[in-house]
């Protein structure tokens, strides 16, 4: 398949090396102090900050001093516009939260941490999915926190679990469903949803599993077979998503997630499809799992899937042409991957360790589940497109733009099989 558009790997490069904008690659500060590690990340909603406050302790009890470059919003989004501005001034933080084909994008601008990797065995501790990302030309260039699952259900116990007991009938996306309409006669909103394209993709993609299947997620999102991006189980896809939006609150436009799982913290909302990371902030309300809501994987008709959703840092030059790592940034490498770190920081999170070697005891059930599917062959583990773990970024733009599209309008389950495909289509070039 040939690509037609410009990848982030061009723009960068062009970019950086005075292409386009005529300015000369320096990343970093020459002034920056070896000690000094600064984080540029997005994690600031109440579990997310508890979570990262683990690491900054870490980091600095190891003699280093963190400095927070904290970009709110948009998912990562915001973070990467802000990380090209920085970079192109030749003012790269030295650590910066990354994820997907990002990474090998940025590639060449990184440093690698093999040193940190060989002393921690990051190639038998990490899983295959997981090791391919992190390298560039066979070297450690970033290095992945945790594991979050993005096909989740949170609910309020005492609302959901008396309808969920009805709906045992109901096979895969027709379950939810149910609840939710049950929810609704009740006079109960039914899901809780904010107002932003990457929730709208986060719960699309959580139906396309259920509704479709594993083969049929990979071939659609990762492979972007056209054949079956044009296909009736797309239909299907977009026929379910319908009745859902149907259920979500008109008036949910710029509400930020948390805001939407704190709507059933509050039993404001049954239900909220959502990855991992809001359990965190039903645990930071005081609440616990099985006893005052509910966590369970949007249920499939036929195999189990698995999308991921892995956070991860990477670790910039500082001076032009050095490819060696700071000791405040092996330092930071090092520290993620200790198992106590993995414990202490995904307790935090809600989400799970990614060292397949984890002890996971301690954990709540949501989260054991979790990571025993995460390690079970037997359930298919695929990249979420919706937190840009398989798509080119231009491809997921485009994807997102028709999913969004199709939520906030009144748009048919045919047109949006249409615009969905001939979107791809316009990309990719046979």
């Amino acid at each position: 398949m040939k690509l037609k558009w410009l990848t982030t790997r061009n723009r960068v490069k062009q970019a950086l090396s005075g292409g386009v904008l005529g300015i000369t690659l320096s990343l970093g500060s020459s002034s920056a102090l070896a000690d000094t590690v600064e984080v540029l990340h997005w994690w600031t909603s109440g579990g997310e900050k508890e979570a990262a406050d683990q690491l900054k302790a870490k980091v600095e009890a190891d003699g280093h001093t963190w400095k927070d470059a904290i970009i709110t919003g948009g998912g990562g989004d915001n973070a990467m516009k802000v990380l090209r501005q920085r970079a192109v001034s030749g003012n790269a933080p030295s650590v910066v939260q990354m994820k997907g084909p990002a990474i090998q994008e940025w590639g060449t601008y990184l440093v690698d941490v093999d040193a940190a990797a060989k002393k921690l065995s990051f190639d038998k501790i990490l899983p295959t999915e997981v090791k391919s990302v992190m390298k560039h030309k066979g070297k450690y260039v970033a290095v992945p926190v945790n594991v979050h699952r993005t096909d989740w259900v949170w609910a309020n116990k005492k609302l959901v679990e008396p309808i969920l007991a009805k709906a045992k009938n109901q096979k895969g996306f027709d379950q939810i469903l149910f609840v939710g309409k049950e929810l609704k006669k009740k006079g109960v909103q039914a899901f809780a949803h904010g107002g932003q394209p990457w929730q709208d993709a986060t719960a699309f993609e959580a139906i396309s599993l259920s509704v479709g299947g594993p083969e049929f997620y990979q071939k659609a999102f990762v492979d972007l077979d056209l054949k079956t991006l044009k296909g009736p189980k797309m239909k299907d896809v977009f026929e379910k998503t319908r009745e859902y939006t149907k259920l979500l609150d008109p008036n949910r436009k710029g509400l930020d997630w948390d805001k939407a799982t704190k709507l059933v913290i509050e039993g404001k909302a049954g239900m909220q499809l959502m990855g991992d990371w809001a359990k965190g902030e039903f645990l930071v309300a005081g609440q616990k799992p099985g006893k005052d809501f509910l966590c369970f994987p949007v249920p499939t008709a036929g195999q189990r899937g698995f999308l991921f959703n892995i956070d991860s840092f990477t670790f910039f030059k500082q001076k032009s042409g050095s490819g060696k790592a700071t000791q405040g940034q092996l330092s930071f490498a090092k520290q993620i991957l200790t198992p106590d770190f993995q414990q202490s920081f995904n307790l935090k999170k809600g989400s799970i360790p990614v060292r397949v070697d984890s002890k996971v005891g301690a954990f709540d059930k949501c989260a054991k589940d979790s990571f025993s599917d995460f390690t079970n062959d037997k359930v298919r583990r695929l990249p979420s497109f919706a937190h840009k773990m398989a798509m080119q970024p231009d491809v997921e733009s485009a994807v997102v733009e028709v999913i969004t599209g199709f939520f906030n309008s009144n748009m048919t389950p045919d047109s949006a099989v249409k615009r969905l495909s001939s979107s791809v289509e316009e990309i990719i070039e046979d």
